[in-house]
């Protein structure tokens, strides 16, 4: 069964790691797409691998910052010009904002990762929900982390955005909730894609792949998370079956947050 079946969404940072891996599992579940991305080049080659493997794909591709409210504006209205209606969001764009104590963090890199993190879900969310509400149906996910849910070493501005988010998500749940809209966080853990590759090397530029080990070993399941299986639940919470889950945030990083290991 095809859980999306013809059902718009729209994917930020959609040009890589959980993004795109969303895109291949929603457009595999029949829906049509819109793709957002900052690295215009990215973003293309990201089209012709969907369109290779599901060739009857329709895909929509749109360049643009999500820190930047004219980019959602945008998008949204060339979604609506291409499409017709707006079924989804996956407010996915995010960056790690760099891995140093608080007193060294650098205020400029702090307002940054603000800016895209923060920032551009809130206007992903202002920019679709007033469609979303004409429709009375939509289906927001915004990325929050398992960084969103405790506190992490030397991740400021990472960690109080995604914070930010888990509060954006539940305040805007319980404002549409009448109309037939549900906003819904994920909280990954850590999971294999280039951001995390990215946070390794920060972490041990001399060896990241040691890093990257120390993150699996003290996971309950011995391992880091895989993007498609953070793609199966983002595709669930854009389906019709998820209507009566609302405002939640959940957490998918192998049980590693219910337990005292960090």
């Amino acid at each position: 069964m095809e859980k999306l079946k013809d059902k718009v969404i729209i994917i930020t940072g959609a040009a890589d790691g959980l993004g795109l891996a969303t895109a291949l599992e929603a457009v595999k579940n029949g829906a049509v797409l819109s793709l957002i991305d900052l690295n215009e080049a990215s973003l293309i080659q990201a089209k012709e691998l969907i369109l290779k493997k599901y060739p009857e794909s329709k895909l929509l591709t749109i360049s643009g910052d999500v820190g930047d409210l004219a980019t959602s504006v945008r998008y949204t209205e060339e979604t609506m010009k291409a499409f017709g209606r707006i079924d989804g969001l996956y407010n996915n764009a995010g960056i790690i904002g760099g891995t140093t104590p608080i007193d060294e963090f650098d205020p400029e890199a702090f307002n940054k990762t603000v800016n895209i993190n923060l920032n551009g879900v809130f206007y992903g969310l202002k920019s679709v929900i007033p469609i979303m509400k004409k429709q009375q149906y939509g289906r927001i996910v915004n990325a929050a982390s398992v960084g969103g849910l405790r506190g992490v070493l030397n991740s400021a501005a990472y960690v109080a955005t995604k914070h930010a988010v888990v509060g954006l998500t539940k305040t805007s749940a319980a404002e549409v909730a009448s109309s037939g809209v549900t906003v819904n966080a994920i909280a990954p853990g850590a999971i294999k894609t280039s951001m995390m590759r990215g946070f390794f090397e920060q972490t041990n530029p001399e060896n990241p792949q040691q890093a990257e080990n120390e993150f699996a070993k003290n996971n309950p399941t011995k391992r880091l998370g895989l993007p498609e299986e953070v793609a199966k639940l983002v595709v669930f919470l854009l389906s019709e079956d998820c209507s009566y889950v609302n405002g939640q945030v959940i957490a998918i990083d192998g049980g590693q947050s219910n337990t005292y290991l960090m």
